[in-house]
């Protein structure tokens, strides 16, 4: 069975960062990507709409938009993340509750609006989800919890919707990008050489969208060979 072409793709913090890579990847691809970002000002050869992965309202109003425009969904990635660092009773609540708004809601609410349009066309769901959701560092609560949330409902979706669309969790290491600009510096990797180029994960995505129906790939774990998060 031949590989397919990405197809029609939402992707969720195409913006920057790994969802830019993913965005870009699926380009040369020959696929169709549609960007949701709360920052669409750098957004160049694809269509974008101004979105907040955490307001579900949102999210729902923007898939049935881009699905129009799009003429249907072949896939969406959930590439859309934040985080913030600290001991659970010192980082404020608001805080913490927004990383599990984006990261984890934020993938349930565009998988759930995009599910009718991927059933129709035997699209995948691609979530992002961390070496950070398969173990646990300190001062990481917030972050381990919504990714450890993402494999789970990742594995669950899979169970439930087997045969009837594709779902991948790619789990991807650390990653040169802007995502640890706004940390404090005990939070900054120390070495940025032993980081990740993202344009290597956004392959791996483009590998799991272009899999022949009937062929699942379920998670793919991508890191750099000397970072230390893995194993």
């Amino acid at each position: 069975m031949k590989k397919q072409a990405p197809g029609r793709v939402i992707v969720t913090g195409g913006g920057s960062g790994l969802g830019a890579a993913i965005v870009e990847v699926i380009l040369d691809a020959g696929g169709t990507p549609f960007v949701f970002d709360r920052d669409i000002s750098n957004v160049s050869g694809a269509k974008a709409l101004q979105v907040d992965v955490s307001d579900r309202d949102a999210v729902e109003g923007a898939v049935k938009e881009a699905a129009e425009i799009l003429g249907g969904l072949d896939g969406v990635v959930t590439a859309a993340g934040i985080d913030r660092c600290g001991k659970l009773g010192d980082v404020p609540a608001e805080d913490w509750e927004k990383v599990i708004s984006v990261n984890l809601l934020g993938t349930v609410s565009v998988v759930r609006a995009a599910l009718p349009y991927l059933k129709e066309s035997r699209g995948r769901a691609i979530t992002i989800a961390s070496t950070l959701g398969l173990r646990a560092f300190p001062d990481a609560t917030a972050y381990c919890a919504s990714k450890f949330g993402v494999i789970g409902f990742s594995r669950a979706l899979a169970a439930e919707t087997g045969g009837v669309i594709g779902v991948t969790t790619i789990i991807p290491g650390g990653m040169k990008t802007h995502f640890f600009d706004e940390r404090d510096d005990q939070y900054k990797p120390q070495d940025d050489s032993k980081l990740n180029d993202p344009v290597n994960v956004a392959h791996a995505v483009v590998f799991a969208l272009s899999q022949p129906i009937g062929s699942e790939v379920r998670e793919l774990l991508i890191c750099p060979a000397e970072e230390g998060s893995w194993p």
